[in-house]
C-alpha cells in the first residue's frame, strides 16, 4: 500500500504549478458531498410531516413545499460546487497528462538507438498514450470523487448513529462486512492482475502493429491471423487470463453485491423488534423512515468506493509503467568531452553482448578503417556486421575494448559532436509524412533550399522531383504520393549528403533495390562517400569488391581481412562466398517451357 501511495505522490509531482487547483478540487468535492446529502434529510423531514397526518395532525402543504424547495436548492448547489471541482481537476489532469508525455518523450530522445530494439514502437506508444490517459482520468474524476465518497461515508456513520443507534448499528455492521469483502476483491492479487493485464495489452498492441505492417504479405500468400503466431497467442493469452481472473472474483463479487444491497434484511427485523419494544411508536417510525431512504445511498457509496479504488490501482500501475521509461538509464556522457581531429575509425579488442543473450554478438574485434577509405563488412546473417557498425555511433556501448574515432574513444566525445561526425543510410529508411524538402533537411534543418536541391541532385533524385508537379515541396504519404523502396533510399542518401558528415555508415543500402534503382543508388553513393570514411555492410559482394579493405565476419569474430583480390588468392571464407555469389548471378530460368 505504501508503494502504491508513493506512486500516487510521484504522479502528483507532475501536476506542476497547478497542483493547488487539485487541492481546491478535492475540498470542493467534499463540500459538494455534504450538500448532496442534505436533500435526504429534507425528504426525511417531509416524510415526518406526512406521518404526522396519521396521528391526527393537519397536513401543512406549505411546509412540504418548503422541504421540497430546500432539497432542490441544496441539490443544485451541491452539483454546482461539484461542477467547479471537476473543472479544476480537469485542468490539472490535462496539464499532468501533457507533462507526463513530454517527460517520457524527452527522456526517450536521450536513450540510445539500441533501446528501441528491445522496446518497440507499439509497446512505447501504449505505455505513453494509454497510461498517461489513465492517470488523467484518475486525477480528473477519481481523486475528487474519492474525497467526496469518504466525506459521505463519515457523514453517513454520524447520521446513522444520531437518528436511532439501535437501527443504525446493525446497518453499519452490515456495510462493514461489505467493506471487508470489498478489500478482499482489491487486494494484492488484484494488483498482480493489473500488472499482467497491462503487460498483455502492451504485447497485443505491439503484435497488432507488426501484423498490420505485414498484412500485405498475409494477403499475398492467402494467410489469416493464425499465421501470426505471436499475435494470435497474445490475444488468446489475454483472453484466458482475464477470464480466469474474472471467474476467480465471481464469489467475492456476488457476496459483496448481495451484502450491500440487503439492507432491508436488517431493517425489517429491526423495525419489528424495536417497534414492538418501543414506547413511542410514532417517533420510532419517523426515524425508521430515514434509514429506509438513506440505506440505498450507502450501498451506492460503497460501490463507488470499490470502483474508485480499482481506478486508483490502475493509476498506480500506469505510473509504474511510465516510470519504467523515465527511470531507464540513458547513456552516460562524459563531463569533459574531447575532440577528434581525425576521422579514422578503429576497433580495439571490442566485445559486445545483447541483453539477455549469452553468446557475444561481437567478440574481440580489432581493425582500423583509415580516414577517406572504404571498409566493407561481409559475412553470413548473424555474423555481427550490423552490430559492429552500430557500436560506432553508440547505438550500444561496448562491454570490453574501445571504439575510437581519430584516436578518441567514442564515449569521450559529446553526443552532439559524435552525431555530427556520423551519417547513416539504413537498409529500410523512414520518411516523415512531410515534404521531400523537410525530409532531406532532417539531417540539417538550417540548410537552405538550394543546398537541399543540390544534395538531391547528387543523390540522383532529379527524376523523383520531376514526376511531381510540386517537386521538392511534394508531401510524401499524402494524396496518393508514395515512393518506391529505391526512391526512398535515394531521398535518404540525399539527407546523408546534406549532413556532410566525415564518416558514413551504409547498412545494406541496396538490399531491396531493383536493378535500375540500384544503378541510381550506386551513382548517388559517389556523391555521398567522396573523401569520407565509409563503413559498408553488404550481402551483394559485387557492391564491395572495390573497397579498400574487406572484413569477413564469422560468428562475431573477424575471420579474415584484405582487398578483394587478396582474399580470393587466400581461398578461404571470402573465396567460398564469392564463388557461391557468382553461381547465383549466373542462374536463370530457362527459356524453354515443356508442356505436358
Amino acid at each position: 500500500m505504501k508503494q502504491g501511495n508513493d506512486r500516487i505522490k510521484r504522479l502528483l509531482s507532475f501536476c506542476g504549478r497547478s497542483r493547488w487547483m487539485l487541492t481546491l478540487s478535492r475540498i470542493l468535492s467534499g463540500i459538494s458531498a455534504l450538500f448532496i446529502l442534505i436533500p435526504f434529510l429534507c425528504v426525511y423531514f417531509a416524510a415526518r410531516e406526512l406521518i404526522a397526518v396519521f396521528s391526527g395532525s393537519a397536513l401543512d402543504n406549505g411546509q412540504l413545499l418548503r422541504w421540497g424547495i430546500y432539497a432542490l436548492v441544496f441539490e443544485f448547489v451541491g452539483l454546482a460546487i461539484y461542477f467547479i471541482a471537476l473543472l479544476c481537476s480537469h485542468v490539472v489532469a490535462f496539464r499532468t497528462e501533457k507533462n507526463l508525455k513530454m517527460a517520457a518523450l524527452t527522456h526517450l530522445a536521450r536513450m540510445p538507438m539500441g533501446y528501441f530494439d528491445t522496446n518497440p514502437s507499439g509497446k512505447l506508444r501504449k505505455i505513453i498514450d494509454d497510461n498517461s490517459f489513465q492517470t488523467q482520468t484518475f486525477i480528473a474524476h477519481q481523486l475528487p470523487d474519492l474525497v467526496g465518497a469518504y466525506v459521505t461515508m463519515a457523514a453517513s456513520v454520524i447520521l446513522m448513529l444520531v437518528f436511532d443507534w439501535r437501527v443504525g448499528l446493525p446497518l453499519l455492521l452490515l456495510f462493514g462486512i461489505g467493506f471487508f469483502l470489498q478489500g478482499s476483491l482489491i487486494g494484492k492479487e488484484s494488483m498482480e492482475f493489473m500488472k499482467t493485464y497491462q503487460d498483455s495489452l502492451e504485447t497485443m498492441n505491439h503484435e497488432a502493429v507488426e501484423y498490420i505492417r505485414g498484412i500485405s504479405v498475409v494477403k499475398v500468400f492467402g494467410q489469416t491471423v493464425q499465421s501470426f503466431t505471436k499475435f494470435n497467442g497474445a490475444i488468446k493469452s489475454y483472453r484466458d487470463y482475464a477470464l480466469a481472473y474474472t471467474m476467480s472474483c465471481r464469489k467475492g463479487m456476488v457476496a459483496f453485491t448481495s451484502v450491500i444491497n440487503s439492507g432491508f434484511l436488517v431493517l425489517v427485523p429491526a423495525a419489528l423488534i424495536i417497534g414492538a419494544l418501543s414506547t413511542n411508536l410514532a417517533g420510532f417510525m419517523q426515524s425508521f423512515i430515514f434509514y429506509l431512504i438513506f440505506s440505498p445511498a450507502c450501498a451506492v457509496m460503497l460501490n463507488k468506493i470499490m470502483y474508485m479504488t480499482s481506478y486508483k490501482m490502475q493509476a498506480e500501475e500506469s505510473m509504474r509503467r511510465i516510470d519504467m521509461i523515465l527511470t531507464a538509464q540513458p547513456q552516460t556522457e562524459t563531463e569533459s568531452p574531447r575532440t577528434a581531429n581525425a576521422h579514422d575509425v578503429s576497433f580495439e579488442d571490442v566485445t559486445f553482448t545483447y541483453e539477455n543473450i549469452d553468446k557475444p554478438a561481437v567478440a574481440h574485434l580489432s581493425f582500423k578503417a583509415k580516414a577517406g577509405t572504404t571498409t566493407a563488412l561481409v559475412g553470413h546473417s548473424g555474423s555481427g556486421k550490423s552490430t559492429a557498425a552500430s557500436l560506432i555511433p553508440r547505438f550500444y556501448d561496448v562491454l570490453e575494448g574501445a571504439v575510437k574515432i581519430g584516436g578518441v574513444d567514442v564515449r569521450d566525445l559529446s553526443h552532439g559532436d559524435l552525431m555530427k561526425k556520423v551519417a547513416f543510410v539504413f537498409q529500410d529508411p523512414k520518411l516523415f509524412k512531410d515534404t521531400l524538402l523537410a525530409n532531406i533537411r532532417a539531417a540539417r534543418p538550417k540548410a537552405t533550399r538550394e543546398e537541399a536541391l543540390k544534395a538531391a541532385h547528387l543523390a540522383q533524385c532529379d527524376d523523383i522531383l520531376e514526376k511531381f508537379p510540386q517537386g521538392i515541396d511534394t508531401v510524401v504519404g499524402s494524396k496518393g504520393v508514395y515512393l518506391s523502396g529505391g526512391e526512398v533510399q535515394r531521398i535518404a542518401i540525399a539527407r546523408a549528403i546534406l549532413k556532410d558528415a566525415p564518416i558514413v555508415i551504409l547498412d545494406e543500402a541496396t538490399a531491396f533495390a531493383d536493378p535500375e534503382n540500384e544503378y541510381q543508388i550506386q551513382r548517388a553513393f559517389e556523391g555521398l562517400v567522396k573523401g569520407k570514411t565509409v563503413i559498408m555492410i553488404a550481402h551483394r559482394l559485387s557492391a564491395v569488391q572495390d573497397a579498400d579493405q574487406i572484413l569477413v565476419m564469422k560468428q562475431g569474430h573477424l575471420a579474415e581481412s584484405g582487398t578483394h583480390d587478396e582474399l580470393l588468392k587466400c581461398g578461404n571464407e571470402y573465396a567460398r562466398m564469392w564463388d557461391n555469389y557468382k553461381k547465383t548471378t549466373k542462374w536463370h530460368i530457362g527459356n524453354e517451357v515443356k508442356v505436358c
